[in-house]
């Protein structure tokens, strides 16, 4: 991926009589050891009447020695060049064993072939205290030149000096400034004075505007640029020559094409020679042209290639919509971290320290996008066989009809800020939740970390080891049980309310009708499973009472295929807990015996009246609450009945077996042992969401937790279960998979929308400090691995062409399969059955066999 540069450099002299002009000797053609390869070059000299002589003076330079027979008024040198600008690694090079170290001594031959090199200039005062504050002590000697042209770079301030000559070092430190050729010539001297070769450099700088600005430290020029430059080279045994820009502070790169190196600066003048008294005009050119640009990865298309692909998008998408293919398009496009990328997670391993943190980075601004107005939810992803637990999901929701689903963003805590919640706050949290829900608190339950179990953990380690810090093979149990033995076995994980939807309400008339009941076992307390998953995911549901297998409440979502009606607006869920909202307090039984509140009914995104709401209280009970302290003093204890334990076998039918969860704990948690390890602990509230079988009942509970969590001035972090699968909702994702973050990007009806999706998303990576591509040892560009897959379906389930026609599916497969190349199109490094875009006659033989017997059926 390189750029073709064409350097066009113009030095002209104008004389006000005939002179005569003395041999000139030129020296503006890279030199020998120039890294960035010159693919042409051209020298022009007027007058065209001269003698020319290429040579290499005594150091390898090379130079033009011209002699001129005649008088002339001008003389002008014209080079041009063009140069590839490919990026390479300056530090790509190997040191010798006895100079990987500085300080460092030369070979006695190596020393007598370098002492041009290492002739130093007399000290003087104030070159001397710069020499005392160079730290000298041992250590790797590219750390320490890195250092001492990062000093020097910080030390002078660069100006633009017209002025022929060089500054001594002492005048540029007495000072403060100087132009490159002076902190270049100071930099040689003090490596001479460190006991290294070092020679002074002049040859040309060419600058290329970036095609993406740098997010931390400067960006370059803001146009191409190039000019005379001087800079400094050190030699290094085993590496060579190194250049050290000490303007920049960097090391010489692509950009650094050097004309002359010698031991003193006089020796590197780029034109040099006699001429005959006169007054002379001075005029002096430079510019650097782009003539080749190779695809890459920040630029792969000219303007003229990009808008050809946007008008065969278009036409794709003229062609389906004349055909009702009614197509929808997502993908999963996946990223690196720009820094660190040789670490574990950004290779191999689903899971990191760090890997959470940038994926939470990325998922608010892509919430401040696309989901404005909608809400946060942390769940579990993907679970794959020898992981203990599944992984993460940072998921964003919203509503399809542009409606808010959650009002005040700010509500949702960012698990990187610190926040100090106590377990005492989830039980107020919770309690007034239920108020706003209209239910009473008498059935939250404390959770608590399983005594017995750590307890027997603990018997069965070894004498010689401490439960704080158990010598365990597995990571996560040593972390699990430092963890729990640290805050100690009685404390609170969290707290529990057991939460359905009555089976007597009427979504139809109005909101659901939230029931909750109490919870028996055994024990005196509710002990968690072991484990470090949230709460919600380690209730001890297995021991409630037994109930038959046909008196199981199972959860069962809507068919899919069942087209919806609209959603409720916002303000209709928001109206229910507001402040001031509720009818007159009643209390009313489900057939079950459970307190039941009734729903403040849908009416138009305004507060229903006074006589619905009498109906709604004759009907089914008191409707929810926006006061919690007014709920509180209306409810009534339930049915006796129904608040004890069952009897000896039998079905207890009634005990409500799902439940909402408010636990604090530390978001370090989610990223593994290693990141729990370090850094500052920190309590966010974590609410976790019960499963629910209706979207209308999920965004009606969660007005009622974001009320409450504007009464208590609580910010939290929703978990647990997510909505049901509904259209009417739209959802984009964030994920860990092995090596890079993956972004499942929400479906889209036409190509403008996917292609203004797809580049606000790579936009957002990159202000993440994330990237899509990856480097391979030896500099070759590759993709991040897995995901990067392209999604194709419908809508809805009944408007996906693969379902409306399912030969259809057959005949891309079948197309995709009689066309090899297609196979390979996208798929860069990764190739063969095991890779992401594998063939169906890749490793298993009966594969092909039984792709037909499919197509057939």
């Amino acid at each position: 991926m390189s750029i073709h540069a064409a350097l066009n450099h113009v030095t002209h002299y104008t004389y006000d009589r005939l002179v005569n002009l003395g041999p000139q000797v030129i020296r503006l053609r890279p030199a020998p050891h120039c890294r960035s390869k010159v693919v042409s070059y051209s020298l022009k000299v007027e007058p065209s009447t001269h003698f020319i002589n290429w040579q290499q003076d005594p150091f390898a330079n090379y130079q033009a020695r011209l002699v001129f027979p005649d008088k002339t008024t001008q003389f002008k040198v014209t080079v041009d060049l063009v140069v590839e600008m490919a990026v390479y690694n300056p530090f790509d090079f190997f040191l010798e064993p006895e100079a990987e170290e500085f300080p460092f001594t030369y070979a006695p031959e190596l020393k007598q072939e370098l002492a041009p090199y290492l002739a130093a200039d007399p000290v003087t005062p104030l070159l001397q205290a710069y020499l005392d504050k160079i730290d000298r002590t041992k250590r790797r000697s590219v750390l320490f030149l890195v250092d001492l042209n990062t000093l020097v770079h910080k030390s002078v301030d660069y100006t633009i000096r017209m002025e022929p000559g060089v500054q001594t070092p002492e005048e540029t430190l007495a000072l403060g400034s100087g132009s490159c050729r002076d902190s270049a010539w100071l930099l040689v001297q003090l490596l001479r004075n460190c006991g290294l070769a070092a020679r002074f450099v002049s040859g040309y700088l060419i600058q290329l505007a970036p095609d993406v600005k740098s997010l931390d430290g400067p960006s370059g020029t803001e146009v191409d640029f190039t000019d005379l430059h001087a800079w400094c080279e050190v030699y290094l045994p085993g590496a060579g020559w190194i250049g050290l820009d000490a303007t920049s502070g960097l090391l010489a790169g692509e950009g650094h094409i050097p004309l002359a190196c010698t031991p003193q600066p006089s020796g590197a003048a780029p034109i040099e020679g006699g001429v005959d008294e006169s007054e002379v005009e001075f005029s002096h050119h430079m510019q650097v042209t782009r003539i080749y640009e190779s695809p890459r990865v920040t630029k792969p298309y000219t303007p003229e290639q990009w808008t050809a692909v946007m008008n065969l998008g278009d036409q794709v998408d003229a062609d389906l919509l004349a055909g009702d293919v009614r197509l929808t398009m997502g993908g999963e496009p996946t990223f690196v971290a720009v820094n660190d990328r040789d670490a574990p997670e950004w290779n191999t391993d689903a899971l990191g320290p760090t890997k959470r943190g940038f994926a939470t980075e990325l998922v608010h601004k892509l919430r401040d996008e696309y989901g404005q107005g909608g809400f946060l939810h942390f769940g579990q992803g993907k679970w794959y066989p020898g992981e203990q637990l599944p992984r993460w999901a940072l998921n964003i929701y919203w509503r399809a009809d542009k409606q808010k689903v959650w009002g005040n963003p700010a509500l949702f805590t960012d698990e990187r800020t610190p926040t100090h919640y106590s377990a005492e706050d989830a039980g107020y949290f919770i309690r007034t939740l239920a108020g706003k829900l209209g239910l009473t608190d008498k059935y939250v339950q404390a959770g608590y970390e399983d005594t017995w179990y750590y307890l027997w953990r603990e018997r069965r380690l070894p004498v010689n080891v401490d439960p704080f810090n158990a010598k365990l093979d597995d990571e996560m149990e040593r972390a699990r049980l430092r963890r729990v033995f640290t805050q100690k076995l009685d404390s609170v994980v969290g707290y529990v309310l057991p939460l359905k939807v009555g089976a007597s309400g009427n979504p139809g008339l109005g909101g659901p009708e939230w029931t909750t009941g109490p919870w028996f076992f055994r024990d005196e307390r509710m002990y968690l499973m072991p484990g470090d998953s949230p709460m919600g995911l380690r209730l001890p549901l297995d021991s409630l009472p037994w109930v038959s297998e046909g008196d199981f409440p199972y959860l069962v979502e809507r068919d899919p295929t069942v087209a919806r009606g609209q959603l409720p607006p916002h303000t209709s869920f928001a109206a229910r807990y507001a402040p001031g909202a509720s009818g007159a307090p009643g209390t009313a039984t489900t057939p079950s015996g459970s307190v039941s509140p009734s729903g403040l009914p849908y009416l138009a995104g305004n507060l229903a009246t006074a006589e619905a709401r009498r109906t709604m209280q004759t009907a089914k009970g008191r409707v929810p609450t926006g006061d919690a302290t007014a709920a509180q003093s209306a409810r009534q204890p339930e049915p006796a009945r129904y608040a004890e334990a069952p009897s000896r076998f039998e079905s207890a039918h009634w005990i409500t077996r799902t439940a909402l969860c408010v636990e604090v704990r530390d978001p370090r948690r989610a990223s593994g042992p290693k990141a729990e390890a370090v850094g500052t602990k920190s309590g966010v509230m974590y609410i976790f969401m019960p499963p629910l079988e209706r979207l209308e009942d999920y965004l009606d509970l969660l007005a009622a937790i974001e009320a409450t969590a504007t009464e208590l001035k609580m910010q939290i972090v929703l978990e647990g279960y997510p909505p049901p699968r509904d259209p009417r909702l739209k959802l984009l994702q964030v994920t860990p998979d092995p090596g890079v973050i993956e972004v499942n990007i929400h479906p889209v009806t036409n190509w403008k929308e996917l292609v203004t999706n797809t580049e606000f998303l790579y936009n957002a990576a990159f202000e993440s400090r994330l990237s899509a591509e990856k480097f391979m040892t030896d500099g070759r560009h590759t993709g991040t691995g897995g995901g990067n897959h392209f999604v194709m379906g419908g809508a809805t389930p009944a408007d996906s062409p693969f379902l409306r026609k399912p030969e259809l599916l057959a005949s891309l497969l079948l197309y995709w399969h009689n066309h090899p190349s297609l196979s390979y199109l996208f798929s860069g490094m990764f190739v063969g059955p095991t890779s992401q875009a594998p063939r169906v006659d890749e490793a298993r033989n009966d594969q092909l066999y039984e792709l037909e017997i499919a197509i057939e059926q």
